[in-house]
Formats: structure tokens, sequence, C-alpha cells
């Protein structure tokens, strides 16, 4: 066997960058329709996160931060941009900025709440393709009432 060429070594650069990138995407749709099956597409098992107050451990617990917060909205829409992705053979970083409408028509106080942060993901290569192994959010600002989301 040869050694992969510059140009070989590029495209699969290429192709596990968009493959993450997408990965990031596939969460907001998961979660913003309260799909588990796809959601299980996105996290490893066994993976870690910390959404906010605590640390979830497994992705029963992490599914269950999800679901606890977003079930009760009239809506939601999670959008991810510039993302930031260093692969390191079967493992990578992933870091993007996330902007989050969350929608409870009928809440004392008014009924939109804003969420704009980081996520800083830990990814590996799976047989199935790429799955976050940890995920942390950060907090970067915040608009509107937030009993929207208060459980």
């Amino acid at each position: 066997m040869t050694d992969p060429t510059d140009l070989e070594i590029q495209m699969r650069r290429v192709i596990d960058e968009t493959a993450i990138k997408d990965l990031a995407a596939r969460y907001c749709w998961a979660i913003d329709r309260l799909d588990r099956t796809a959601f299980e597409q996105v996290f490893l098992p066994d993976a870690t996160a910390v959404l906010g107050a605590g640390r979830q451990n497994g992705i029963d617990e992490i599914w269950g931060k999800v679901h606890l917060v977003l079930s009760p909205l009239t809506c939601s829409q999670h959008l991810v941009g510039s993302h930031l992705v260093e692969v390191d053979g079967d493992a990578a970083t992933h870091r993007c900025h996330f902007h989050a409408q969350h929608v409870w028509t009928g809440c004392e106080g008014g009924d939109q709440y804003i969420v704009a942060g980081t996520y800083e993901d830990r990814v590996e290569r799976a047989p199935e393709g790429w799955r976050i192994r940890h995920r942390d959010l950060t907090v970067l600002w915040t608009s509107g009432n937030p009993r929207v989301v208060r459980r």
C-alpha cells in the first residue's frame, strides 16, 4: 500500500470537516423536532454533556435534559454557524456559535426567550460516522422571558 497523496489527505480532511459540521446541524434538527431516534445518531451512547446546570452522563441523561426544557414549548429553533473543526485521525474538536429561539405561547411575562452562545465538542469517528463524545454549552447572552425555558 502506498502513502496517501497530499490531495487524498486534503480530501479526507474536507470530508471529515463537512461530516462534523453536519453533525452539529443534525443535533439542531433532532432537538427542535424532539426526535429521539435522530438524537441517538448524534451522540455516542456513553457521551457526556454540560447543558446548563450540572453534567449529563450518557445519552439518556442528555436526552432527558433536552426533553425537559424543550417538550413544553410551542416550538424552538436552534441555528449553528461559525464552525471550527480540527481533525486528528479518528478524533476531532468542534466549536460553533448557536442561536436558539424558544417560544411558549401564553407564558406569563412573554412568549419568547432567545439564548445565544457556543457549543464545544469532542467528537469521535464511530462505525456509523462521526458522533459527539462530549458537548459543553456556554451561554454568551440571552434576551426575552427566561420563564419560557425554566422547568
